[in-house]
């Protein structure tokens, strides 16, 4: 089993920046794709950004195209989310997650180990 912990979530000014980290511990034999997801307050939760396992690709929601970077050290089993220029509507509790593929879906029903998220809040 893999368990994965989230942080660097916290309070922010809009505009500012905040990363988030995301580590890796337990049985993480094989390859897998990695993704950010993130959920409001009443909302579902929804894809952020994901990485394949080589971080050759990644892929971001539009929403936060170009302002969001995610990136991976496999040697440290760690995958970050540099989040840049936030808004308001970037609050919401962060998840990672893995997928048992090497390239990153989008989709979060492919995915199969969860954290259990860190609170971003973006203030106006």
């Amino acid at each position: 089993q893999v368990q994965l912990v989230e942080s660097g979530g916290g309070l922010v000014q809009a505009g500012g920046s905040l990363r988030l980290t995301c580590a890796a511990s337990g049985r993480t034999f094989g390859t897998y794709g990695m993704g950010w997801f993130r959920q409001a307050p009443g909302k579902e939760r929804d894809f952020v950004a994901t990485i394949s396992w080589s971080g050759a690709t990644t892929a971001y929601a539009d929403s936060v195209q170009d302002r969001f970077t995610i990136s991976r050290d496999n040697a440290k089993n760690t995958v970050y989310l540099q989040m840049n220029s936030l808004k308001p509507e970037d609050t919401a509790v962060y998840y990672c997650a893995t997928s048992p593929f090497r390239f990153a879906p989008t989709d979060l029903k492919q995915y199969s180990y969860w954290g259990q998220g860190t609170q971003v809040t973006v203030s106006s």
